[in-house]
């Protein structure tokens, strides 16, 4: 069974959603606060984590990143009913979904396994070659429509992480997070300035390509066609 790890304060909420989990097949892993949800994913693995972002101890987007740290996890956000700049911000660090209190157990339940089907996806089909990459992860090096591209480091990095979701929007938290987690130095512009440089190295091997998106407001993608 999926084991999702819910990080909610309210008891009788999380009672809700581990029975409506449960009872479609899920293994729930139910935490309290953000400090006890990341010692249990240091030696456990989860397929998906549902976040309250109003937690007691660490909020739900600091949690996020966390989390995400080093490891690839969907994260579905439950944010308070109105909260507008909560549901923006969870979206722009790569929040996979949202739900509003209060809201269905069954609700939330489906979009786990729509965001779930969503992810194992990405990581089944071969999105290199529909988009005209050819990805040898373990050497490193990446192939666009045939010719070997030449990439720094981060160039590479980023095109790395865009291939592994093609389609998906990873906003520039979540590519600094991946890319840049060394370099604590480095801010977001540092992100657009890689994407410029990385497209004219695209245009270089074909001058009409364009297949790196940019999502106004939300991040970049890379094009699954």
């Amino acid at each position: 069974m999926p084991r999702i790890l819910l990080v909610e304060d309210e008891p009788a909420i999380a009672d809700t959603v581990q029975y409506a989990l449960r009872a479609d097949g899920f293994e729930p892993v139910h935490c309290l606060t953000g400090g006890e949800a990341l010692r249990r994913v240091a030696t456990e693995d989860f397929a998906l984590a549902v976040l309250d972002v109003g937690l007691p101890d660490i909020g739900g987007f600091a949690l996020c990143r966390e989390l995400r740290r080093g490891r690839e996890l969907p994260v579905i956000f439950l944010t308070a009913q109105g909260a507008e700049a909560d549901r923006i911000l969870g979206l722009e660090i790569g929040a996979d979904d949202y739900v509003t209190k209060p809201f269905s157990p069954r609700e939330l339940v489906a979009r786990v396994r729509v965001v779930l089907r969503r992810a194992g996806g990405a990581a089944t089909e071969p999105p290199a070659a529909a988009a005209g990459f050819d990805h040898d992860a373990d050497g490193k090096r990446i192939r666009f429509r045939g010719q070997p591209l030449d990439l720094t480091r981060y160039e590479y990095g980023l095109l790395a992480a865009l291939l592994q979701r093609p389609g998906a929007v990873l906003s520039r938290a979540q590519l600094m997070d991946r890319v840049w987690g060394d370099a604590l130095d480095s801010g977001d512009r540092t992100v657009d300035t890689h994407i410029k440089t990385l497209r004219a190295k695209l245009r270089e091997v074909d001058a009409t390509a364009d297949p790196v998106r940019t999502h106004r407001g939300l991040g970049y993608s890379i094009d699954a066609r």
